[in-house]
């Protein structure tokens, strides 16, 4: 380890940040380079140098696995014990490969696994939370280090476990003007909130293409609305809108997490059972999809409302939602703010999220404690992350 420590020291490490996500549509790969220096408070991390980045999809069988044990499907030890396995393979054959396209050498691997249940704060002996992929079959595949497991010792510090994002967002955009917002629209949303003078609030904002999808492959017979096609030619129904909108964890203040335990299957199924009685089917699938973009929109403007110390300068939109025009739009009416993607300040919204892990991984072998209470709850001081050493592809898969 004392080598790893000082590639960080020695003109920055390569560093993979992995993950998959509630949309379980894959793996995405970051390759970034990694500085850090010694300085009077300690060891002083510098932003990373984005290298490259790709999203590996799933094996068929792995994925389709992966989904049904995200929507509901019966998940016994056994099941449970090969699923942590062959997507720690696949986690670290991911990263391999994407260095190897690139003609790097890994330094570490930071990976987030796949979250397969997290409480949703009514669990009543405390929060758990627990991701798929051990990092030792990461390590196997990748032939280097790996950190991982960021979210469990957040939840044994006191914290909720998500988003974790926001404890890499103070570094990532530590150059954008304040008070500033930026929102990650993946299956779920969370929210972080960068304050002028360094105040950090973040917290989840609830479903957004868990439900958005959800809803396409019921309605439209499609993996998604590709570029909100269909909630654009829609109307919204306020009425539905103002019914999803009394979900009880809407109500919770922060610190609070949610996943797709809560807004399951189930869930989505009834959303379409109150737009059928609603009649809003009647014209086909537009309507509700755009019921359901505004009602996503609707979490984002309620919690700045509620939530933000002061209003931010504009909300800087990350994850695969960024690329959805209709619910971007949708944003912009709901929060009253100028929307832009954080590509604007020079953060690939594709990206983002592999680069929290390339900073949260890089902060676990150096010693960084990251962990906020205005995060997560969390008590302050935590180094978050355990390391598997670094192991050796086997014969044939170097």
């Amino acid at each position: 380890m004392r080598e790893l420590v000082a590639r960080f020291h020695e003109g920055g490490a390569l560093v993979a940040g992995v993950l998959s996500g509630t949309s379980a549509d894959g793996i995405d790969v970051g390759l970034a380079r990694v500085g850090a220096r010694a300085g009077r408070g300690g060891v002083e991390l510098f932003a990373p140098e984005l290298l490259t980045f790709a999203t590996e999809p799933f094996p068929a069988e792995l994925g389709a696995r992966v989904r049904a044990t995200l929507e509901g499907a019966p998940c016994g030890l056994r099941e449970a014990a090969l699923l942590d396995r062959d997507l720690g393979r696949a986690f670290g054959r991911a990263a391999r490969a994407a260095a190897r396209r690139a003609g790097l050498a890994l330094d570490l691997v930071a990976s987030h696994g796949q979250t397969v249940w997290h409480h949703d704060g009514r669990e009543p002996s405390g929060p758990a939370t627990l991701q798929l992929g051990d990092g030792d079959f990461v390590a196997e595949e990748a032939g280097c280090a790996v950190a991982s497991d960021f979210r469990t010792r957040d939840v044994a510090a006191g914290g909720e476990g998500a988003p974790l994002a926001p404890l890499a967002d103070r570094l990532l955009f530590a150059h954008v003007a304040k008070p500033a917002a930026i929102l990650n629209l993946g299956g779920l949303g969370n929210l972080t909130l960068l304050g002028s003078d360094g105040e950090l609030l973040a917290f989840d904002t609830g479903p957004a293409n868990a439900l958005l999808d959800g809803l396409a492959r019921r309605l439209l017979g499609e993996p998604m609305d590709r570029d909100g096609a269909a909630a654009a030619r829609g109307r919204a129904d306020p009425g539905l809108v103002a019914e999803l909108m009394r979900h009880p964890f809407l109500e919770r203040g922060p610190p609070k997490s949610t996943g797709r335990d809560t807004f399951d299957a189930r869930w989505i199924d009834g959303v379409v059972a109150a737009a059928r009685a609603r009649g809003l089917l009647l014209r086909g699938p537009d309507d509700l999809l755009a019921s359901a973009t505004a009602f996503v929109a609707g979490t984002v403007g309620e919690a700045l409302r509620r939530y933000a110390p002061a209003p931010p300068r504009e909300l800087l939109v990350a994850g695969g939602g960024a690329r959805n025009p209709a619910l971007v739009a949708a944003l912009a009416v709901a929060t009253g703010t100028p929307v832009r993607g954080t590509d604007a300040v020079g953060i690939d919204p594709k990206a983002r999220e592999a680069l929290v892990f390339v900073v949260l991984g890089a902060a676990c072998v150096l010693g960084l404690p990251l962990s906020h209470p205005g995060a997560t709850g969390a008590r302050a001081g935590i180094v978050l992350g355990k390391i598997s050493p670094a192991g050796c592809p086997a014969p044939g898969r170097g």
